[in-house]
């Protein structure tokens, strides 16, 4: 009888993988859990590159922004070129990931990403995320997973929040730059289940010459009954956000003293967002089998008001205003079952997933002031996406098991254009769908050694005003009002990966991985210009290596190195480095905790240097930065926590763009590098009281 585990499935927020064996002749199920940090990877992970980090580890890393929680995810930089109310840019594995376009995030079930989004696609917000409230992430990296689908070329992470809180508590954070925030959490117990809540009220202006003046409510309030594997939640969720922002800016105008590092260039660039949702989860077992469903409803908005080439017009200025507006219905259900196949056993998984998107506005507006003077483009779009998805996993033997896969994903768009001319001709419906197999190898012919081969096929989708968009609607373009070729919907991505786990010795993991992926055409929709933007094919390939070493009970290192290339496929006298591809990232953490009154987190992020411009003429600089925290317990119930965040006060580059734009007094446009800089060394001090 075979002892050896299997990976079973994704349980929303964690990961969880089969031991099986016999009960009276029936394979029976028993949930072991996946994590980052053990050797308990070895045996039952499909891929070097997945893990599960859970709250613990997340206690003591020092954060900045909520969405720097996804570094944990080896390899992955989270940065920021505008005000902190807007969403974050990501970096991974040769991506310059704009605000989410190749990289997927999931919330107790939710997907975050938004598609056809007024400011970029797949756009990824998780300033509603609170930290504290995370009870584990998993993320996984390729598109070899059946499960995962738009986004999630270079990776995935799905998140879920506690069901239980230890104890209620009151948490009071103050800080540099007029940051303050009130966190008040906790989970009683009511009827059959218990009620986490959370109440988050925040304010800061950072370190900017224009107060940043950001605000933000959000609360969650989620009944869960049960457990992860047999049960429930209800989860009820809202976030409102409102800020001003200074966006990149020219370094000819730092270099000439025009204006500060920390200074701005349009007053009255910002934004205001809001985000409500309802959601349910719910799961059950039997004695070989397994199901989990999920639906959600979400209702979104967003204004944003940006400005990045200043003065072209020099009546109106360049700024311009995006906004989204829509609401979201979706779910998904799967059924996991094991069986004996002829001596050996095999676990089958089958699976549906819905996601309505009812865009009532996504619109592009010119502005002076935030005052609107001219429509490009103003649309209603109807999104659906529908899948199914199936999956089998063989143990082969002791040392060989297979997972294999396959993806169905289908689209329906309907766009109603009206934009400043020509708007009829940029409305209309159209459709596509891909079916992406999967596959995964898994060898372990020596004990806590393992090797893998990953291979899948996968996609982003378009706009879908650039699958339907005939004439070009920007009055700022010279080809304004000419026709324009509309872009297929979904584009195709194609991943191989080869990986190694081993765990040599008790409390040290480490793991490598050797990975390649294409994309058959970067063509993305520019929300700044309501038009499509033609990329050709690309091919990035990397290396990526981790260790995590607990050398004793209340030590923890860890470490991983990201090294990848990122090229165009097809030859262009321009060049054929991609913009903004991140090259080297390497990252350092150490910890201690749960030893007396004292805890402490310490990291380090390398973020390597990256091509500009397509001929590598053109590259930003490298950045380093070390963020410190350390706690202190006054009491049973009473925790003091300090936070140094850029430790050395190093005066780097947060992000790096190369464009032309004109300032005011000049006579034309000026190619140029423009940079948002990391803050400075920032001070926070956290007092968290709990009852």
């Amino acid at each position: 009888m075979i002892k050896k585990k299997l990976n079973f499935f994704i349980l929303t927020g964690a990961v969880t993988v089969c031991s099986l064996g016999r009960a009276a002749g029936i394979p029976t199920l028993e949930a072991v859990e996946v994590t980052a940090s053990t050797a308990d990877l070895v045996g039952v992970a499909d891929s070097a590159s997945e893990g599960t980090v859970t709250a613990q580890q997340l206690a003591n890393r020092p954060l900045l922004r909520p969405a720097e929680v996804l570094e944990v995810v080896p390899g992955l930089v989270v940065s920021q070129h505008a005000g902190d109310g807007k969403a974050n840019q990501y970096y991974l594995r040769g991506f310059n990931l704009d605000h989410g376009t190749d990289f997927s995030a999931s919330l107790m079930g939710m997907p975050v990403n938004l598609p056809t989004h007024a400011h970029g696609q797949g756009y990824l917000d998780l300033n509603f995320l609170i930290p504290e409230l995370v009870d584990r992430m998993t993320y996984r990296k390729g598109p070899y997973w059946a499960e995962e689908g738009d986004f999630s070329s270079a990776g995935a992470v799905s998140i879920d929040y506690r069901r239980n809180l230890a104890q209620p508590f009151l948490q009071a954070d103050l800080g540099q730059g007029d940051y303050r925030r009130l966190l008040l959490a906790g989970s009683p117990e009511v009827g059959d289940g218990r009620l986490l809540y959370g109440l988050e009220v925040f304010g800061n202006n950072g370190p900017w010459q224009l107060p940043e003046g950001l605000q933000r409510l959000n609360g969650v309030l989620r009944y869960g009954w049960g457990s992860a594997e047999e049960g429930g939640s209800l989860a009820l969720m809202a976030y409102d956000s409102r800020w001003r922002s200074t966006d990149q800016v020219p370094q000819r105008a730092i270099d000439g003293g025009l204006i500060d590092r920390y200074g701005y260039v349009d007053p009255t660039d910002g934004g205001q967002t809001h985000r409500y949702s309802l959601s349910g989860e719910w799961t059950g077992r039997d004695q070989n089998s397994r199901w989990k469903a999920n639906a959600y409803a979400i209702d979104y908005s967003l204004d944003l008001w940006s400005n990045f080439t200043y003065a072209s017009d020099a009546i109106h200025g360049d700024q311009f205003q995006q906004t989204d507006q829509r609401r979201i219905y979706g779910g998904g259900a799967s059924r996991s079952w094991v069986a004996d196949w002829h001596g050996r056993l095999v676990e089958n998984t089958l699976g549906v997933q819905a996601r309505l998107d009812r865009i009532g506005k996504v619109g592009l507006y010119l502005t002076t002031d935030r005052q609107p003077w001219a429509t490009v483009r103003e649309d209603k779009v109807d999104e659906d996406t529908y899948a199914v998805y199936a999956q089998n996993l063989v143990q082969w033997n002791d040392w060989f098991r297979s997972q294999i896969g396959v993806r169905g994903d289908f689209q329906r768009y309907r766009v109603a254009s009206d934009g400043y001319a020509n708007s009829t001709a940029n409305s209309g419906n159209a459709g596509a769908h891909l079916w992406s197999p999967k596959l995964a190898l898994v060898f372990g012919p020596w004990p806590r050694t393992e090797f893998y081969f990953n291979s899948g096929l996968g996609f982003h989708s378009n706009d879908a005003r650039g699958a339907l968009t005939r004439i070009n609607p920007d009055p700022r373009d010279p080809a304004f009002g000419t026709a324009v070729a509309p872009v297929t919907p979904m584009v195709r991505s194609r991943g191989t990966e080869l990986g190694l786990r081993s765990a040599p010795l008790a409390g040290l993991q480490l793991s490598a991985a050797l990975w390649r992926l294409d994309i058959a055409s970067e063509l993305l929709f520019t929300g700044d210009a309501g038009t499509t933007e033609p990329s050709r094919p690309s091919r990035r390939n990397g290396v990526e290596l981790s260790a995590y070493w607990k050398p004793g009970e209340h030590w923890t290192l860890d470490g991983d190195l990201a090294l990848s290339r990122a090229r165009y496929t097809e030859d262009d006298p321009v060049g054929n480095f991609i913009p903004g591809a991140v090259e080297r990232v390497f990252s350092l953490g150490m910890s201690y905790a749960d030893a007396g009154p004292w805890s402490w987190g310490l990291r380090l992020r390398h973020f390597g240097a990256r091509p500009l411009i397509e001929d590598n003429s053109v590259r930003s600089k490298p950045s380093t930065l070390v963020n410190v925290q350390g706690g202190y317990a006054l009491g049973k119930d009473v925790k003091l926590t300090l936070s140094i965040l850029n430790l050395f006060d190093r005066q780097v580059s947060d992000i790096d763009y190369y464009y032309e734009s004109q300032l005011r007094g000049e006579a034309a446009p000026v190619a140029d590098v423009h940079t948002h800089p990391a803050e400075p060394r920032t001070l926070r001090l956290s007092l968290q009281v709990r009852y």
